[in-house]
């Protein structure tokens, strides 16, 4: 890939305190691959699929004791306007627009309802080298537990056009609030909005669920499992692909879905 359009997804990664731990997890669970550290952006440390660089990961800045969690990016043509769309929609801002080096400039911020999205400006690092594959970023979705502030927002930030899942007699979909939100037209889908129920504790915040790619659903929750990860939900068939959600050994929610597996009717949307 050369380049993403404004409003699709075009890099991820994490902050971790033991980033040998997670360059383990993510090796074995993923396939991934690592690159070296740079020194110079604070050990920031690249990994790879198949020799294509599909994410990142990172230590804490000094003094900075955050959860871990993946951040997503999404591209922008101007971090600086789409910075300032964010906080006239109801965002906030947290960091930038920064530049990074020749790489590109950065923004790090909220949505109204409280999950965190990053923003990325491409220079000589354009994203994801590798997508919708085994090993790499597959799809996202913000859970939150106030929808309207969501749908408000993202298309005052990016354009995209938005469409409900239609849940028909589906037992399993019924009272599920779902949409997603799509770049040029209906056929390319970018980002997922869940609404967060009963099912989710009140103590986690809305966050945005990152989906990787893997060859067999229920091999990588296995070995998941065995590095000290857990399991939320899933495994589970549906027509997109058999998936589960889970948190890594440091507390890093994600899904992974493998996409070859797929069972059930596509649903509806409108």
């Amino acid at each position: 890939m050369t380049g993403y359009p404004e409003g699709a997804p075009c890099w991820v990664d994490a902050m971790f305190a033991d980033v040998e731990g997670a360059k383990s997890f993510y090796g074995d669970v993923l396939g991934w691959t690592f690159g070296d550290a740079s020194s110079e952006y604070g050990n920031y440390t690249q990994a790879y699929s198949d020799g294509k660089a599909v994410a990142a990961v990172v230590p804490p800045m000094p003094g900075v004791d955050a959860p871990s969690q993946w951040c997503l990016y999404f591209a922008s043509p101007d971090a600086a306007a789409t910075a300032e769309r964010i906080g006239s929609a109801g965002g906030e801002v947290a960091m930038g627009p920064m530049q990074v080096g020749r790489f590109g400039t950065m923004v790090i911020a909220k949505e109204p309802s409280g999950a965190v999205f990053g923003v990325w400006q491409p220079g000589d690092h354009k994203g994801f080298e590798k997508i919708g594959e085994p090993g790499s970023f597959a799809w996202a979705e913000v859970f939150t537990r106030d929808v309207a502030k969501v749908d408000g927002f993202l298309p005052k930030v990016f354009p995209y056009q938005a469409r409900r899942m239609e849940t028909g007699d589906d037992p399993q979909a019924a009272g599920m609030d779902y949409k997603v939100f799509s770049l040029g037209g209906s056929e390319n889908p970018v980002l997922g909005r869940m609404n967060m129920g009963d099912e989710f504790p009140p103590e986690i915040p809305p966050y945005i669920q990152v989906f990787f790619g893997v060859p067999n659903c229920d091999e990588a929750v296995e070995k998941a499992k065995a590095r000290g990860g857990r399991l939320h939900f899933g495994p589970m068939d549906s027509p997109f692909g058999r998936f589960a959600a889970l948190t890594d050994q440091q507390g890093a929610s994600f899904a992974v879905i493998d996409m070859s597996t797929r069972v059930g009717e596509t649903p509806k949307f409108a």
